[in-house]
């Protein structure tokens, strides 16, 4: 079944059983692979992209479902040349250590500061439920209020 979508701003035309989750379609059959898989149950949040402008868990959710949609992947939130301000305060921070779920906790962050452009500290709290196992959320924080007080300047 062909099932249209549109990926980082461009239309993608997918073959692909509807009930096949999104994170298998957009690596395997697209291959952007910057969206991993950490669960597969929409626990840890390494596959995060977003749907429509809201960040979603993509383990957890069907090609079928997204048809039509707008979908945001790491590698459409900014590139090597014109990285996105967080993709820079990362950078800055050194957030990663292992780096496997910081393209979800970027896709996280970047919904947040979306909805929120001048988040708390109880609001970063709330907003980031990704698993990162080598404990970065410091400087995780850190790189969300370098980035909303760049944003005020």
């Amino acid at each position: 079944m062909t099932i249209q979508l549109q990926i980082n701003g461009k239309p993608v035309a997918i073959n692909a059983a509807p009930d096949t989750p999104l994170l298998w379609v957009l690596r395997e059959e697209v291959g952007l692979t910057g969206t991993k898989f950490g669960c597969g149950i929409a626990a840890c949040g390494a596959c995060s992209v977003h749907i429509d402008g809201m960040v979603t868990r993509s383990c957890s959710v069907l090609v079928g479902d997204v048809a039509g949609k707008s979908i945001t992947t790491i590698e459409g939130l900014g590139t090597p040349d014109a990285p996105h301000p967080l993709q820079a305060a990362w950078i800055e921070h050194q957030v990663p250590q292992c780096g496997y779920c910081q393209s979800g906790q970027l896709m996280a962050a970047a919904a947040l500061l979306k909805k929120s452009p001048s988040p708390s500290d109880a609001d970063i709290d709330a907003a980031m439920t990704n698993i990162c196992r080598c404990g970065t959320y410091p400087r995780i924080r850190e790189a969300i209020h370098a980035v909303a007080q760049g944003a005020k300047a």
